[in-house]
């Protein structure tokens, strides 16, 4: 398993490790919401490009490669980044919760739930980290 990321193929790497890890299925065990990620141009990436995940105890049930503007109107969180930041988290270069702090990582959605589910975030961040390993 070495796709590309941020491609279909590498998308699809992290829901099946999101649903093989026994470790996020039991930190993810309560966890319930969707989430959008926004990945703006920079650097390598050209286009503006967004991934949905639908993340629900444990499982990642859904996902989707740059759906359509609109397709997922009321995801429960969403998170925009620049390209080079992103890849930064995905590669372990950069901090989830430090991009938040320093807005590298922007975050729209219930703040409290995110900071009650800090373990959570962090093993799915794990699970990215471990499926990305060759990027664009």
């Amino acid at each position: 398993m070495s796709a590309i990321f941020p491609s279909k193929e590498w998308l699809n790497e992290l829901e099946v490790k999101l649903n093989s890890d026994p470790k996020y299925a039991d930190v993810a065990k309560n966890w319930e919401g969707d989430i959008f990620i926004v990945i703006e141009p920079k650097g390598n990436l050209k286009e503006p490009l967004s991934v949905y995940l639908d993340l629900w105890h444990g499982k990642c049930k859904k996902v989707e490669y740059n759906p359509a503007a609109g397709t997922y109107p009321k995801p429960t969180f969403t998170l925009t980044a620049n390209y080079d930041d992103i890849k930064d988290i995905a590669t372990g270069k950069l901090n989830p919760m430090t991009a938040m702090m320093t807005m590298k990582l922007k975050v729209k959605g219930n703040m409290g739930y995110m900071m009650r589910n800090v373990p959570t975030v962090l093993d799915f961040v794990r699970c990215l980290q471990e499926v990305t390993t060759e990027i664009l």
